[in-house]
């Protein structure tokens, strides 16, 4: 690491994202892309922000962090390199873990231990089980529990990945065998990730590429969707108070 642009960090631009329950990702990969080259900025939350490392390292940027206090850190981000996108929103891999401000809202120390718990299971440099297959476990674990908002993410970001169509049909195949005719008819079929895995065999039958079905993936199953979301729907928020 340079530590010549780190005695000018005080210098870079702020971004305060402690008061921020939301998913602030998509704010900060806009705000980094401005970024030219040899400049820096600061993002300051209450918990060490380490998804944000690979993310912004996918733009060309190296990064210093201090802990202030037990609620207040500040990553400094440094662009040493203009880097071409891996995906349209600025991230190395579809989904960032941005449910992890969810814990936040409880509790900032609570945030932390889950980020450190995160980066132990999928940011292990040393792992023994490779990303996909983990993403392909994950993903099985998730449909034998009907959660099918992960059950998408998951699918989505093995497929960013690598995974083939014949790995998701073999595993649609083991979802049929495992959880019965019945719940697959009337819970898995409907669902958000058994869509988004009919998307990719129709587009792939197409000739479609994958960066470009990737994108489709995340226009129509991605963070827009509520139904893959893991953020609180304010449209619901909204009804309810017109209810009251």
């Amino acid at each position: 690491m340079a530590d010549k642009w780190i005695e000018n960090k005080e210098s870079f631009p702020v971004i305060d994202v402690r008061d921020l329950l939301s998913n602030f990702l998509p704010m900060i990969l806009h705000r980094a892309q401005q970024v030219n080259l040899n400049n820096g900025i600061c993002v300051v939350q209450s918990f060490e922000p380490k998804p944000l490392y690979s993310a912004l390292e996918d733009l060309g940027f190296e990064y210093f962090t201090e802990k202030v206090s037990d609620h207040e850190y500040r990553a400094y981000f440094y662009r040493t390199e203009i880097k071409t996108i891996s995906y349209e929103s600025g991230a190395d891999m579809p989904f960032k873990p941005t449910a992890i401000v969810n814990y936040k809202a409880i509790d900032d120390i609570l945030a932390a231990r889950v980020v450190d718990f995160w980066e132990l299971i999928w940011d292990n440099e040393d792992a023994a089980i490779d990303q996909k297959t983990k993403l392909l476990l994950s993903l099985s674990n998730a449909m034998g529990a009907s959660r099918f908002r992960q059950a998408t993410r998951e699918l989505i970001k093995a497929y960013s990945l690598g995974a083939t169509v014949k790995e998701f049909d073999e595993l649609f195949s083991l979802f049929a065998w495992n959880q019965g005719i019945g719940h697959f008819s009337s819970e898995i079929g409907p669902s958000t990730v058994f869509g988004a895995y009919r998307h990719i065999k129709k587009r792939e039958k197409e000739g479609l590429d994958r960066k470009s079905i990737l994108n489709e993936l995340l226009d129509f199953f991605g963070d827009k969707n509520p139904n893959v979301n893991t953020f609180f729907n304010k449209q619901i928020k909204c009804c309810e108070k017109r209810d009251i």
